[in-house]
């Protein structure tokens, strides 16, 4: 019955958005989410070829309609440059041999008291439950992934965490040799979580590529590989978590920097290392526990010259390749690492840029009454000879306010 509640969401799904595409290009205009439903739920169930959809629950169907109109909508809204985050393509159509799942929302599944889910149409189903559940669900979404486990996840409100209140931060700095480093001078290893199952996950795809599409032994191999990958994402997932409760539970602010990820795996000799690392599930972490342990997450612009800076003096002193790990600043002699060098600066980016904002005011404001006075000055000097004199004092003065 799981099985053929994935089937029927799967194909509910790809019909509204083969529909809507259909229905835009002919007359231009697109379908409501209760016209969808009506169409390719209540009508189709009395079809010759559709009559397997009532065989399943219908809020499942009317959840998979609504996902494929909330896809639509998200990809216009961010060719309007509404959305946030990167870019959302095109809505795709499902596929089998991808990871499966749907929604049931009140009313479609109900949890027993012997530890067991009830789910419409599927009856009980024996659950290993990994924690209790906060407070009462509001909705559950069965999933199947490309490995063949198979995952209950719940929806339900939460409440802040209180943690006792620390007055002192710490900013990171995001590396693929070193994953992370400490304003403290502390450094964290990258696990290379990738790079030591790659031997293993080349074999795998080899031995699947000599296999007869759809086999028996083509969907055996398939699923190994499945295995794999899984087994690689959590490992790499375990350790983000781990590390970010670490570091939100110690500091009550953090310090990041904005890195064009995106932009950075065009590299390809870098992209594969700069994926296995995760910085952007590593941000979205720290972001979400931020917010639920009452920390302040801050992110600096990615053109902040962190690794130029020297922390002591404040000067910069160029831009130096990658392969130079330590530094000496030419202007207070201080040696640096580059990491930790780096990490300092992203602490110290915000107070720096609030002094700065309150130093131009007064700065600006300084060349302004020096521009004052020597205007009177002028006015009030006959002579020549005087007036170039105020004239030569009122552009040293500006000098040294630029060069300050």
């Amino acid at each position: 019955m799981l099985a053929r509640t994935f089937g029927c969401v799967r194909v509910v799904f790809n019909d509204a958005l083969h529909l809507r595409q259909e229905e835009y290009q002919t007359n231009g205009q697109t379908i409501s989410s209760t016209e969808l439903q009506k169409r390719l739920i209540t009508q189709a169930k009395h079809t010759t070829e559709r009559w397997w959809l009532a065989e399943v629950t219908n809020i499942a169907l009317q959840q998979s309609i609504q996902d494929a109109c909330l896809a639509f909508k998200n990809f216009f809204q961010s060719l309007k440059g509404q959305g946030t985050g990167r870019k959302v393509g095109f809505p795709r159509f499902k596929r089998k041999s991808n990871a499966q799942s749907f929604r049931l929302t009140r009313g479609g599944f109900k949890l027993r008291d012997n530890g067991k889910l009830y789910l419409a149409k599927v009856g009980d189903v024996k659950v290993q439950w990994s924690r209790e559940l906060p407070s009462e669900a509001s909705s559950v979404t069965v999933i199947q992934d490309a490995a063949g486990r198979y995952f209950v996840s719940f929806v339900c409100d939460v409440e802040p965490i209180e943690q006792p209140t620390l007055s002192d931060g710490v900013g990171i700095d995001l590396g693929i040799t070193t994953f992370a480093t400490l304003s403290t001078g502390e450094k964290l290893a990258n696990p290379r979580i990738l790079q030591r199952q790659l031997k293993k996950l080349r074999r795998l795809q080899q031995s699947l590529s000599r296999k007869v599409r759809g086999s028996v032994r083509y969907q055996i191999a398939r699923k190994k590989v499945a295995r794999l990958h899984a087994r690689i994402k959590d490992t790499r997932t375990d350790f983000l978590h781990k590390l970010s409760t670490k570091l939100v539970r110690e500091n009550q602010a953090l310090v990041l920097e904005d890195l064009n990820v995106s932009g950075m795996v065009k590299n390809r000799k870098l992209a594969r290392a700069i994926s296995d690392v995760g910085w952007r599930q590593f941000r979205v972490l720290l972001e979400s526990k931020s917010i639920r342990y009452g920390r302040n997450l801050q992110v600096i612009s990615r053109w902040e010259p962190t690794s130029q800076r020297c922390s002591c003096c404040g000067q910069i002193g160029g831009k130096k390749p990658l392969n130079v790990r330590t530094w000496t600043c030419l202007h207070c002699g201080a040696e640096h690492d580059r990491d930790v060098n780096a990490a300092i600066n992203i602490k110290a980016c915000i107070e720096r840029s609030r002094n700065a904002a309150g130093g131009h005011s007064e700065a600006l404001n300084a060349c302004v009454e020096q521009r004052r006075n020597a205007r009177g000055g002028l006015q009030k000097t006959g002579s020549p000879a005087a007036a170039d004199e105020a004239r030569t004092r009122l552009e040293v003065e500006q000098l040294r306010l630029f060069a300050c």
